[in-house]
């Protein structure tokens, strides 16, 4: 099996529409939404849900009211502002903890003197197994102001993994998230391929460059593709001499395509549709050789 991980250095070059009409040319995909912050692959793909599995990461102090004897003694030992004073008319007689402001570090249940705090696991959101037209999808969605989704990248692709190995899928497909921090770092780890998609912006330039360097630490096969090349053909050349220097492959050119936006709305892969670019997307895909 391969891993295709879809990558850029920035959000809105186009990777998740890239992974949704990659989804659809592929033979006998499993896919994967790594992007798990700000998930969107599902709006193209329209996955029917058949598990879903509640994601838990870290701890939650959680003031047990009923006993709480209201000494305050928690309240200067927490450094992050989570613990309230009480507020009868938010329906809290004794001190209280913000679950948003909570970071967890369990400070405040050391220095309870009636051990009146409790610990337990925070549920960060939940990942699911999905059914589409492409095949197996496995997606996920943090909570609110939850973190760790480094963590739940690393569930997602796991599962995903063992989907495509049990059903002898030959490609897995990954929409992975923007930057270069923890939860991109969980999306590539032992990945066969990374596909960097960027556009011929400073920022982009910039972002590529960054993406480019995780990808040559981690010792994993990079190839670039730039999207909407032709709003800068000078820059998009820049950008491709970069690519060579950190000896990715250039893959091919997207041009700049106001029916994309279309086909979203539609809720469509751009390669359903007439658009002129589904031609260039399908170059891209074959260009890359994964099947």
């Amino acid at each position: 099996m391969k891993e295709l991980v879809i990558l850029s250095g920035k959000g809105g070059t186009g990777k998740t529409s890239l992974t949704a009409s990659f989804a659809r040319l592929a033979e006998r995909p499993v896919i994967a939404d790594c992007d798990v912050d700000a998930a969107n692959l599902h709006l193209v793909l329209a996955p029917t849900v058949r598990e879903r599995h509640e994601f838990f990461s870290g701890h939650q102090a959680v003031v047990m009211e009923e006993v709480c004897c209201n000494c305050g003694v928690c309240l200067p030992e927490c450094r992050f502002g989570a613990i309230q004073p009480p507020s009868p008319e938010n329906g809290h007689e004794t001190y209280w903890i913000d679950p948003t402001a909570c970071e967890g570090c369990g400070v405040c249940l050391r220095a309870c003197p009636m051990d009146v705090v409790d610990f337990p696991e925070r549920r960060c959101g939940e990942w699911m197994v999905s059914d589409t037209v492409c095949g197996p999808m496995v997606h996920a969605r943090l909570g609110v102001a939850a973190e760790n989704s480094g963590k739940l990248v690393t569930a997602v692709r796991q599962a995903a993994r063992r989907i495509a190995e049990e059903g002898d899928h030959p490609v897995l497909i990954v929409d992975g998230p923007p930057g270069i921090g923890c939860p991109v770092i969980a999306s590539i780890t032992g990945a066969s391929h990374v596909l960097l998609v960027t556009e011929p912006s400073v920022s982009g330039e910039h972002d590529l460059e960054r993406v480019l360097g995780l990808a040559w630490h981690f010792g994993i096969p990079a190839s670039v593709c730039i999207n909407k090349w032709d709003i800068n053909p000078e820059l998009c050349e820049r950008i491709e001499a970069k690519a060579r220097e950190f000896s990715a492959r250039v893959v091919g050119r997207i041009r700049h395509d106001p029916e994309v936006t279309r086909a979203q709305i539609q809720g469509l892969a751009v390669v359903d549709t007439d658009c002129p670019s589904a031609e260039d997307i399908r170059s891209v895909w074959a260009e890359l050789g994964l099947q």
